[in-house]
């Protein structure tokens, strides 16, 4: 028989994972069918959607309660169609908040789910463990310490690598990304990137501008660059680099995050998987973070936040590789003393650069053919969870 496969990947971050998955099954499988919510990877891999990632892309409260009554809408109609097509198995492919309920759903009516990519129940919000447990039959983690957070909740969760540590490679040589950006080789470079949400440059902002004045007062010979994933992002940073950096030698890019980061000497950055991806290209950071002061009295105050670590090299380390300044310690002097403390001390840079080695091979384990592997074995009588 044909093996179907549900999918719903929101954004796209979960598009990537689910064509890297989608080509790894149809290595296994050819005539693999393929159906439900995903993007424009997906599609080429063969995948037929039934709605577009993008449309589960909601960020921020305001934006959610704005299209909730669309989102509702969706997963009752996805609850609907993968029910009458009865598939082998349903990937939720990260949102956790609206796939962890599909899933739910599902399952009590018999159908097999997975669920790719676990919500950070190890930093909030633990009792999503519970939630989980009812929801899949499989959770695929993609950092090596959570597998045993979900173990004595009985959670069948595996750990399947991360993809970025598939794809990314150490940078070493700078020079040609600094000439396709247009930069000196022999430059000293700063690379900042100050969030890829409206929410994020909010918060950090203006502290990350007035850094870079900081910086450009004490070292002229620095070059700044900064990523903007958005126009209105870009417009935004723009005129706080007016204010508080009018002398500094600064750049702003559209995207090329990544390249910008290959480019540096050292990374300004706010929290966030891009940390992975400095680390995993080979960079020192230093990693800032701060959330509104209700947020933060929610998170902490109230006892859900679980984690005194953020930067995600240094959770999987479980040591302080990169300096965290987080909160009321966000200011322009502690993130640039930060910063000239990597561009100042070689033999630092260097031990860092050996952890950063085997945090890449640590993660380095084939991530699509693993998830594929896991994903098939549910649909051949892997026993699961029980609901």
């Amino acid at each position: 028989m044909t093996l179907r496969v549900g999918l719903v990947a929101g954004e796209a971050s979960g598009d990537q994972l689910g064509a890297g998955l989608i080509t790894a099954i149809r290595q296994r499988c050819p005539e693999a069918e393929f159906y439900g919510v995903g993007g424009p990877g997906m599609t080429a891999a063969g995948f037929h959607a039934w709605y577009d990632a993008e449309q589960l892309s909601v960020i921020g409260l305001s934006e959610i309660v704005r299209h909730l009554p669309e989102l509702i809408r969706i997963r009752r109609d996805l609850r609907r169609r993968f029910l009458h097509r009865r598939p082998d198995v349903v990937v939720g492919i990260d949102s956790p908040d609206f796939n962890l309920g599909l899933e739910r759903r599902l399952r009590r009516q018999g159908i097999k789910t997975v669920h790719y990519v676990s919500p950070s129940v190890w930093a909030w919000r633990a009792g999503r463990v519970r939630t989980v447990r009812r929801s899949a039959n499989r959770v695929l983690c993609l950092l090596p310490f959570e597998p045993q957070i979900y173990q004595s909740s009985g959670v069948d969760a595996v750990f399947v690598g991360h993809p970025l540590a598939d794809r990314i490679e150490p940078i070493s040589d700078k020079r040609p990304v600094r000439e396709a950006l247009g930069l000196a080789a022999d430059a000293t470079v700063v690379a900042v990137l100050p969030g890829s949400r409206g929410s994020e440059l909010a918060h950090l902002g203006a502290d990350f501008a007035a850094a870079i004045g900081w910086l450009a007062k004490r070292r002229p010979d620095l070059v700044f660059v900064a990523p903007m994933a958005s126009p209105t992002l870009r417009d935004s940073f723009d005129g706080l680099l007016r204010t508080h950096a009018p002398d500094a030698d600064i750049r702003l890019t559209d995207g090329q995050s990544r390249s910008v980061m290959a480019a540096a000497d050292v990374i300004l950055m706010a929290s966030g998987t891009a940390t992975l991806e400095a680390c995993l290209i080979g960079r020192p950071m230093v990693v800032a973070y701060r959330v509104a002061p209700l947020t933060r009295w929610i998170l902490q105050d109230l006892g859900m936040l679980k984690i005194d670590r953020f930067a995600l090299p240094n959770l999987l380390s479980d040591r302080q590789l990169v300096p965290e300044i987080l909160q009321d310690d966000v200011s322009p002097e502690a993130l640039g003393s930060a910063v000239l403390g990597w561009l100042d001390d070689a033999d630092r840079r260097s031990r860092l650069m050996q952890d950063f080695r085997g945090i890449r091979d640590l993660l380095r384990q084939d991530a699509d053919q693993g998830a594929a592997e896991a994903v098939l074995s549910v649909c051949n009588g892997s026993p699961g969870v029980a609901g």
